[in-house]
């Protein structure tokens, strides 16, 4: 089975800046130590029946002023065919968004930009400049990829009115939208993800799992993914490794293993582990 892995990173220690990866800076994980190395493109490794066909790289912190650099690495060194999500803040003035935009659009790879609003996303969705950047991005028909708790209503309030003026921004939610294991919290996070999903423009990808929990259970990640595919449908979600945060929970082989096992048809999973991703990112396969 052939597998589009839509959302993983890749590390050079020598050559990006990587703060989070530090052991002095956020977050203050006491396994951090074990994905603070470099890691690459042999580093995908899949044994059969499984097959990576491509891959889509996030923006992993690799120069947060001069995210165009992340790109040249990537082009040159990685062989499989992929895309790549920059680094780019969208409440900077227009004129230093377009200057960066442009920079980043004359890569073959990018096909958008990702902004992590995490526990700011009120703020910077408030801020003027972030709509108009945002517009920017739809017009260059370039995806937005959005990071940020679902629980968080007013954020999420806030992006849903910049949606409805922006109809054509693609956009994909992280990590499922941060979904908790507490009861209230989750019917809340449940709630706003079937809002967003009314948007027929935002997709969403389930991934992330270990960092919630790094022991989660099959059980409550299965619960995850059908209650995305209820409200996005099955074409509109994708499942992803998070490579390599996935190895603090599994190996890569048995996270794509568990990834197929989630799903109980094999239209399903030809769909949510290769075909969505294969379209919503524009992957050219040979």
């Amino acid at each position: 089975m052939k597998i589009i892995d839509p959302h993983l990173h890749l590390f050079d220690l020598a050559l990006g800046d990587y703060q989070w990866l530090k052991a002095d800076q956020a977050p203050f994980w006491p396994d951090k130590h074990r994905i603070a190395k470099n890691f690459t493109e042999q580093d995908l490794t899949l044994t059969p029946p499984l097959t990576l066909a491509g891959f889509v790289h996030i923006e992993a912190g690799f120069d947060n002023q001069q995210p165009w650099r992340e790109i040249a690495w990537l082009e040159n060194h990685c062989q499989l065919p992929f895309r790549s999500i920059a680094m780019l803040d969208i409440s900077l003035a227009s004129a230093h968004f377009n200057q960066q935009l442009t920079k980043l659009m004359a890569f073959e790879s990018v096909v958008g930009i990702r902004h992590i609003l995490d526990e700011h996303a009120l703020a910077i969705l408030c801020n003027p400049n972030s709509q108009a950047n945002l517009t920017t991005l739809a017009a260059h028909k370039l995806i937005f990829e959005l990071q940020m708790p679902l629980t968080d209503t007013p954020a999420l309030a806030q992006f849903m009115s910049i949606l409805a003026k922006i109809p054509e921004l693609k956009v994909c939610v992280n990590h499922a939208g941060w979904p908790v294991t507490d009861s209230k919290q989750h019917q809340l996070w449940f709630k706003n993800l079937t809002r967003l999903a009314e948007f027929t423009q935002v997709f969403i990808k389930c991934s992330g799992f270990e960092m919630f929990d790094r022991d989660y259970l099959a059980a409550w990640q299965r619960q995850i993914v059908r209650q995305c595919l209820a409200a996005f449908t099955v074409k509109r979600v994708m499942l992803a490794s998070n490579f390599p945060l996935n190895i603090l929970h599994s190996s890569y082989q048995n996270t794509w293993q568990n990834n197929t096992e989630l799903l109980c048809s094999t239209t399903q999973r030809e769909l949510v582990c290769f075909a969505n991703a294969v379209s919503f990112y524009q992957l050219a396969l040979t």
